[in-house]
């Protein structure tokens, strides 16, 4: 028997059909990521885009809807004011009552970015120099739109640029040429630095997928009492 046909065959001698074959690698495959849960087990399933280096979380109970975050943004990347170039975006509905009335929406890095897993041309990638933060290459964009429809978060992250026809979002200031500060996970983010009320906090730890919960964090201290709020 030649050594070709030993390994069409199994343990005990007989052939090895391809479809038995291919269960067997899935097999291997899934004990490769066994003892892994939660937002880890996610991460092994989607190796192919390493996790980023760097979250936000908002207190969506501390932000008062000012939208300083969205104007410094603006200007850090784009050197204007333009809430609609802002890649964190506050949304407001008067017919709530709070804290429902405001919710903010940064980019959540996310550990399986199909932002970037369906990007035709690579244009939206995580950037190994920047803690791998998903952001986008605007000499390899084409203006499809694809990132921007397939973010399965409303408002979709991922912000189209009607002015340059290409789309951006939030790469934690890793590529904010008008921002003073060095940024990316290791540095400071405008959105951060300029809220007033401290409302933002950037974490190295990947937030639980599921939902919204895990990107939401009380930055309320007991001073808080003074504003007519309570700090839980």
């Amino acid at each position: 028997m030649s050594s070709g046909e030993d390994r069409k065959r199994g343990k005990a001698g007989r052939p090895i059909a391809r479809r038995e074959f291919l269960k067997e690698s899935a097999g291997l495959s899934v004990l490769a990521v066994v003892g892994l849960s939660g937002p880890r087990a996610l991460a092994a399933k989607t190796a192919e885009v390493p996790l980023a280096k760097g979250y936000l979380l908002v207190d969506p109970k501390k932000c008062q809807g000012c939208l300083t975050c969205m104007l410094a943004c603006s200007m850090a990347h784009e050197g204007k004011e333009n809430l609609s170039l802002a890649r964190i975006q506050v949304l407001q509905d008067p017919f709530q009552g709070f804290p429902q009335d405001l919710s903010m929406a940064p980019c959540r890095q996310c550990a399986d970015p199909v932002c970037v897993t369906r990007c035709p041309t690579g244009a939206m990638h995580a950037d190994p120099e920047h803690g791998f933060v998903r952001t986008v290459d605007p000499t390899k964009c084409i203006g499809c739109k694809t990132c921007v429809k397939e973010c399965p978060f409303p408002p979709s992250r991922s912000i189209w640029n009607p002015q340059i026809k290409r789309a951006h979002k939030c790469d934690l200031c890793a590529g904010a040429k008008f921002f003073d500060e060095a940024g990316g996970p290791a540095g400071k983010q405008a959105c951060r630095e300029a809220c007033p009320l401290n409302a933002i906090a950037l974490v190295i730890e990947l937030p639980v997928q599921e939902g919204y919960a895990d990107y939401q964090v009380n930055l309320r201290k007991a001073t808080w009492r003074s504003f007519g709020y309570s700090p839980d």
